[in-house]
């Protein structure tokens, strides 16, 4: 069998930046062995492949090197970037074009940006926010990543670590200053199983440099599913607007995190929150760029 893929450098807009994914526009006649072969083989954070089931609603499956998740942030902005600018999707001068993704978590909105005809941005809608709990043994938790309870928190004000998912449940871990978190000691094999005994896909570790400032900074350790560090995770940075949010550390509904700094792929998440009701609607965006395409024969 031969299939087209592509190598997509996501939340960047030029290459050797953000986060790589690899899309596989026409997956249906694959197998989901063969799937998690190919993610194997390509070796990227996630491999993500599409089944197209109407014209502008796509099935998609999302593998990391080791299993199959159920939502991927950095790899759906990936695969939209693809399959508009490849003509999969058809495209319209200026505005916002809606298409359906379809998940194992179920159906989420995407937003096209077109400005001249060309693809600006790609935006996606988050599953609801759910708070799953504190880390009960929080010592644990500190010790993989060589981490104090006096460095956890925001300014001079203590906060600990609670495990959010917006389609992927991780572990948010706030630090006082940017210092600590770039200089991180994580036990990786500890680490993966701390995440197995929470139930969760990792950590994601930051920093808030202000009261409502308009950055924030990230870090996201996932050993458990085969990736130590990411440049770029979306869904991890929509639990993390929420946390913000509903913690008052930020005011406006939208923050951009700075990811991958740390591995040379420096990343710029778009992350935007809605509060109507008591009830939050979670939306991640950025750009992307096409770095690679070719035929994989197997």
């Amino acid at each position: 069998m031969e299939v087209n893929i592509f190598q997509v450098d996501a939340f960047s807009s030029g290459p050797f930046g953000g986060n790589p994914a690899i899309v596989v526009p026409n997956s249906k006649w694959i197998k989901e062995k063969d799937m998690q072969k190919i993610a194997n083989e390509m070796n990227v954070s996630e491999t993500a492949f599409v089944h197209q089931l109407a014209d502008n609603t796509f099935k998609v499956r999302y593998f990391t090197p080791v299993c199959e998740i159920d939502l991927c942030g950095h790899a759906t902005i990936a695969t939209f970037y693809t399959m508009a600018n490849m003509g999969y999707i058809k495209p319209i001068p200026n505005g916002i074009k809606e298409v359906t993704l379809v998940t194992n978590i179920g159906k989420l909105p995407i937003e096209i940006c077109y400005k001249n005809g060309e693809v600006a941005s790609i935006i996606m809608q988050q599953d609801k926010p759910r708070s799953l709990g504190e880390v009960k043994n929080l010592d644990e938790l500190l010790k993989v990543l060589g981490v104090k309870r006096n460095q956890l928190g925001f300014l001079d004000d203590y906060m600990e670590p609670e495990i959010i998912s917006t389609g992927v449940p991780d572990i948010l871990l706030p630090l006082r200053d940017k210092e600590t978190l770039d200089n991180l000691d994580v036990d990786f094999c500890e680490l993966a199983n701390v995440s197995k005994k929470y139930n969760v896909t990792g950590v994601h570790v930051f920093h808030l440099p202000e009261k409502n400032s308009s950055i924030v900074y990230a870090r996201n350790f996932a050993p458990l599913v085969g990736i130590n560090e990411e440049a770029a995770t979306g869904t991890a940075s929509g639990a993390l607007i929420y946390f913000l949010r509903k913690n008052n550390l930020i005011e406006s509904n939208r923050i951009t995190s700075i990811q991958g700094y740390s591995l040379n792929r420096a990343s710029e998440i778009h992350c935007f929150i809605e509060e109507n009701a008591n009830s939050y609607r979670i939306k991640v965006g950025g750009n992307a760029n096409i770095v690679m395409e070719g035929i994989l024969k197997f």
